[in-house]
């Protein structure tokens, strides 16, 4: 982190002074950042867009030493431990956040954060969605296997039951490339040069492609016998995806390939021919945007062998044409 963003970041200022003596929140927000009508219906304080007025992305350091109440806003939100630790309860989960985590909450979450003291540094990321491409989040979701979205799944059933998940945390201590882009973030929009807000958007869709790349599931212990089967079936898939056949499956897991067939549908919600096309496709994209092998040639290593059937399944997945894709790809560098 550059020292002077650190130092400006540490540095008290006038509510932290006097919330420093007294230990009470004192609103620093004023009367039209927040959505009185939401407020009033929710029962609680809801933040709207005023912080976008002129750019895309707000950051600010959050103010310590007194806790802050409860709160809902209308835009996503990213906070980062930079140094420290913190306690929120978002929706009614205590989290504790400790230095380099990274707390994504959704629109309408709900969470109050308990009172930080002097050398704890939490530092607020507000943006709204369309901030972020939705071709480029539909992309990213594309990419990921069935596996990770089945486990995915499975693991807001478990911890969420029948609520929807407003928040993800993202254990990022250990990851220098994450603290690398956050600490630019951070450094741009506080130093305020040259550009500064073209550059945090980019950085921002860096971030959030490094978070859904590294992120792991959390471990789920009370999975089902038939949880166990179709995420073994899923990970077949994934290594084996070229050549992989149910009937292989059947044979090697001791199941009916009916029963399988049956099974893998009502667990994961797509026909297992369907789940293996869509990972041939996704993984032809990949190196239709990655490298400079001829189209032909992805085309036999991802395991078709009928070119004007990959072209049309690629078009129907993709809504372009596989060397469009590489063309889009090459001008975005």
């Amino acid at each position: 982190m550059n020292p002077r963003v650190l130092n400006m970041l540490s540095t008290l200022n006038s509510l932290e002074i006097e919330q420093q003596q007294n230990h009470n929140y004192i609103e620093e927000m004023p009367d039209n950042a927040i959505n009185k009508k939401l407020s009033k219906e929710n029962r609680i304080k809801v933040l709207n867009n005023y912080f976008f007025r002129n750019k895309d992305i707000y950051i600010s350091r959050h103010n310590r030493f007194a806790p802050y109440p409860n709160h809902s806003h209308t835009f996503l939100e990213f906070n980062y431990m930079l140094q420290g630790s913190a306690q929120q309860i978002v929706d009614g989960q205590t989290i504790t956040l400790t230095q380099g985590d990274l707390l994504l909450l959704d629109i309408g979450a709900t969470h109050s954060i308990a009172a930080l003291g002097k050398n704890d540094l939490l530092i607020n990321i507000l943006f709204r969605n369309n901030n972020i491409n939705i071709e480029f989040l539909k992309d990213l979701r594309r990419s990921r296997s069935v596996l990770y979205d089945f486990l995915l799944k499975s693991s807001i059933n478990l911890q969420q039951k029948s609520r929807q998940q407003t928040h993800l945390l993202f254990k990022t201590a250990n990851n220098v490339k994450i603290s690398q882009i956050i600490d630019s973030i951070i450094e741009e929009y506080f130093l305020k040069r040259e550009y500064s807000n073209t550059i945090i958007k980019a950085y921002l869709q860096i971030l959030i492609t490094n978070l859904v790349r590294d992120y792991h599931l959390p471990e789920n212990k009370q999975k089902s016998k038939k949880d166990k089967l179709i995420i073994a079936m899923l990970s077949e898939v994934d290594k084996n995806y070229q050549s992989i056949s149910l009937k292989d499956l059947a044979k090697k897991y001791s199941y009916n390939r009916n029963y399988l067939s049956n099974l893998f549908k009502k667990e994961v919600g797509k026909s297992f021919t369907d789940v293996v096309m869509q990972k041939k496709i996704t993984q032809a994209h990949i190196l239709i945007t990655s490298t400079t092998l001829p189209v032909n040639n992805i085309i036999e290593t991802v395991g078709f062998s009928n070119k004007n059937s990959f072209y049309k399944k690629y078009y129907a997945f993709y809504k372009e044409k596989p060397l469009a894709s590489r063309q889009n790809q090459n001008e975005l560098f």
